[in-house]
């Protein structure tokens, strides 16, 4: 779902309501409920290589069809992640 400011919310609708793990990075099935907070970034090189100097591990990267993703744990374990739009 997209509201027109941009802000983007994902919703996953295959869902098992018995899962209490982290479903976006913990399981390779989805189950309903929250899985993480999801950030713009206008270059995720450049963030990718601010989050590396921080020293947090990065927990996941992805390329698709021209976007570029990263991800996260904070302290609680909670995914975060880092989205670059592909190019128009």
């Amino acid at each position: 779902m997209e509201h027109p400011s941009g802000v983007n919310i994902n919703f996953i609708l295959n869902a098992d309501t018995k899962c209490t793990e982290n479903i976006l990075m913990d399981s390779p099935r989805k189950y309903t409920g929250y899985t993480h907070v999801a950030l713009e970034v206008n270059n995720a090189v450049s963030a990718l290589k601010s989050v590396k100097g921080l020293g947090i591990t990065i927990t996941g990267e992805v390329e698709f069809e021209g976007a570029k993703f990263f991800f996260i744990r904070d302290p609680d374990s909670n995914v975060i992640e880092f989205h670059q739009p592909a190019s128009s």
